[in-house]
């Protein structure tokens, strides 16, 4: 048995830009996927990064209908099973979107004939196409507030389950990010430069600093942001690198990762006293969305992977 198989599920905060949502992709393959994996399950909102994950996850690979709204077609899947000729060694297919022009039995008995040909297929929505192939993918990937990578056995976890933790904790990574730029926003009308870095936390977010964090009241930066969220601005991508909160213009390393408007954001509250990491000398400034998080280790409302009745 391979070290990997003993694998029930990892959970990772899920970043917000691009690159770091690349290098995380990047990490699961190598530290999780195997040769013989070749049907791959992943399950998120729309919003979530799910094709910036999978383009981390699986470079070159073309992606049948991505964030860009690029839409490939004929679909190569489904052209190859038709021609009983499979060209590539990976697919890619959104669930979602195809089900508007193509019959989820189709799709599942496509699916089924490239993964029995040695193919890989890398499938988005999974949970959509379940109950149709009616069999569990060789490695599941949901994407909310965290990624959560889980190898399937007999008793789970099942797609379901899942969705049913992404899907809604979703909503606190789109919160705390659009309260992220508009804390650091905040911070450098008040004539601070930009954060060294971004951490995360669970419901929030941290502005880090490799020396000195700005001399600033935090107190006085809370009640600033709550301001601008009160206002209810829209919040828009402008470019890859960009958004507008309102009509200002700002910096964005995630500019899809975000609620669609300020007012959105729920219970927003800084930390009055700065984190400091001894371990890397680094100061955090933490702010936070959303009622207080419970332990993804605790159980209660979070409890993971029941098997079905």
């Amino acid at each position: 048995m391979k070290v990997h198989e003993y694998l029930m599920h990892s959970v990772y905060f899920a970043p917000r830009g691009k690159k770091r949502i690349h290098e995380l992709g990047a990490h699961l393959t190598q530290r999780y996927l195997d040769a013989d994996d070749l049907l791959i399950g992943v399950i998120g909102d729309a919003g979530a990064g799910k094709s910036l994950l999978i383009r981390g996850m699986f470079p070159g690979l073309e992606l049948s209908n991505d964030d860009e709204r690029i839409n490939v077609r004929p679909l190569p899947l489904l052209h190859d099973a038709e021609r009983g000729d499979f060209e590539h060694h990976t697919y890619h297919l959104d669930v979602r979107f195809e089900m508007a022009f193509t019959q989820p039995g189709l799709l599942a008995e496509a699916v089924t004939k490239a993964v029995f040909e040695g193919c890989r297929v890398v499938v988005e929505h999974f949970e959509m196409l379940y109950p149709f192939i009616k069999r569990n993918a060789h490695v599941l990937v949901g994407v909310g507030e965290e990624v959560i990578i889980a190898r399937p056995g007999i008793f789970g976890p099942y797609p379901e389950e899942i969705k049913s933790i992404v899907f809604p904790s979703l909503r606190y990574r789109k919160m705390a990010h659009s309260a992220e730029d508009i804390t650091q926003k905040v911070l450098e009308q008040m004539g601070h430069p930009p954060a060294d870095d971004h951490g995360d936390v669970r419901h929030g977010f941290m502005l880090c600093y490799y020396q000195n964090p700005p001399q600033v009241n935090l107190t006085l930066v809370e009640r600033l942001v709550r301001e601008v969220i009160e206002q209810d601005l829209p919040i828009t991508p402008a470019g890859e690198k960009r958004i507008f909160i309102g009509e200002e213009r700002c910096r964005c390393t995630g500019p899809r990762i975000h609620v669609s408007s300020t007012g959105e954001i729920k219970n927003f509250r800084l930390l009055k006293d700065y984190v400091f990491d001894p371990l890397t000398g680094e100061y955090g400034i933490v702010g936070l969305v959303g009622e207080e998080p419970r332990s993804f280790l605790t159980g209660g409302e979070r409890r993971l992977f029941d098997a079905p009745e």
